[in-house]
């Protein structure tokens, strides 16, 4: 009898079933670099089980490592890994969606985050709705292009937006884990919380948490309801 074929799915559940591993990744999900001290203290783990748990996920195409010095550092494969996390915490949290996130300690995680280079939570949601106001992005073939409204509406904000580069997505709309609405993927995401960090209106807290400073309080949140119906 011929062996019964085994889904590569299979495979990658049980890479990310493991507690450790899982919060490693969740850890990575920043999209930034991680060394591995920094991620066997995440998952509460021993350098020498961390590095086995980061070789298994080497190994599964997950992470990526670059070597510098004497140090290796870890980030995320791609955003392709990133999404399918998120995805998976979805499912995850079907059923309890409304309670865990409404634990105090996973608040501010909700309200904005950095997800692989780009914003996402309520704040990115907020974002991605006003970009979507008065014909500023148009479909196109991979997801979405700048309007010229649009490109005049971030040049407002002090944003010069970027050609696409043709290496990835430009934009694109993407299924936020916490809020069950999409915010904005891609390039231009990308380019938008770059510049909503180096303006000051955003700045990095703990771990993925993305915090509003008072400037943005008062320059960006305005400029995002401005013309809310």
């Amino acid at each position: 009898m011929n062996k019964p074929h085994e889904p590569r799915l299979a495979r990658v559940a049980a890479i990310v079933a493991d507690p450790a591993r899982s919060r490693m990744l969740a850890y990575l999900l920043s999209g930034e670099y991680a060394s591995a001290s920094e991620l066997a203290k995440t998952a509460s783990v021993t350098p020498a089980t961390a590095s086995g748990h980061l070789a298994k996920l080497l190994d599964a195409g997950f992470v990526v490592c670059e070597p510098r010095g004497r140090h290796r550092y870890y980030r995320l494969a791609d955003v392709d890994v990133a999404h399918a996390l998120e995805a998976l915490a979805l499912v995850a949290e079907r059923d309890e969606h409304d309670r865990a996130w409404g634990h105090p300690e996973r608040k501010r995680l909700r309200f904005a985050r950095c997800c692989y280079g780009h914003l996402a939570g309520q704040l990115a949601v907020t974002v991605f709705d006003a970009l979507q106001r008065n014909e500023r992005l148009k479909s196109a073939t991979d997801g979405y292009e700048l309007t010229e409204a649009g490109r005049e509406w971030l040049q407002e904000l002090g944003m010069i937006p970027g050609s696409p580069s043709g290496r990835r997505r430009f934009a694109y709309r993407c299924l936020d884990w916490s809020e069950r609405r999409d915010h904005l993927a891609g390039q231009l995401a990308d380019e938008i919380y770059q510049h909503f960090t180096k303006a000051g209106w955003l700045r990095r807290a703990a771990g993925r948490s993305v915090e509003l400073t008072i400037s943005g309080q008062q320059e960006l949140l305005p400029r995002l309801s401005a013309d809310t119906p």
